[in-house]
């Protein structure tokens, strides 16, 4: 899908990273309790990590650039009675909505930026995040050949997170991203920030 506009990769059906559920790490984190309201889900997608937060009562806003995924979302939330928010948003002017988050989720969104467009993403995040706020990133991990597309390494992501960033790595564990086109799920890394 490299190259495409994102909007186009609902348009023809699931998108490759759309499972029709929560990711399994997303539902660990969750249940331990991880989140705490209210919630960004940034780069949302058709919103099936947002919905199961907010199943859990929790405010939720999920945000993306894909207007198709966001309305399938929008149907899932009314489907569900669940209070769950979609808006159109860019990652990198994430201030224009002006709102403050306790916690962030990013399910894939990371690992799709550049080195250049990283520190531009991470500054936007902190633009609307309370102090000590949380952010997990589950992100494809640089595990050879079987990694998944824009794989990252563990110094891009202590390059990306750190007190110059306004950020401070709490964990980087090994997990996995589950995709439509794997049985098994693929190599990443769930990465637990706190904002300064």
């Amino acid at each position: 899908m490299s190259g495409r506009p994102w909007d186009a990769s609902y348009q023809e059906g699931p998108a490759p990273w759309d499972i029709g559920q929560p990711q399994p790490a997303i539902v660990r984190i969750a249940a331990a309790p991880g989140f705490r309201s209210p919630v960004l889900d940034a780069g949302c997608g058709t919103g099936e990590n947002a919905l199961h937060v907010a199943s859990l009562g929790l405010e939720v806003v999920g945000v993306d650039a894909a207007e198709t995924a966001l309305e399938l979302a929008r149907r899932s939330a009314a489907d569900r009675g669940l209070p769950a928010e979609f808006v159109a948003a860019d990652a990198f002017g994430l201030r224009e909505l002006g709102r403050s988050f306790a916690t962030v989720l990013d399910c894939g969104l990371f690992h799709t930026f550049d080195a250049d467009e990283r520190p531009r993403y991470v500054s936007s995040v902190a633009a609307v995040t309370e102090p000590r706020a949380t952010w997990y990133v589950l992100c494809f991990r640089d595990a050879g050949p079987d990694s998944g597309p824009h794989p990252v390494g563990r110094e891009e992501l202590d390059a990306a997170f750190n007190p110059d960033t306004g950020w401070a790595v709490e964990s980087v564990e090994p997990e996995l991203i589950h995709t439509r086109f794997d049985e098994g799920g693929l190599p990443a890394w769930l990465v637990t920030v706190k904002r300064a």
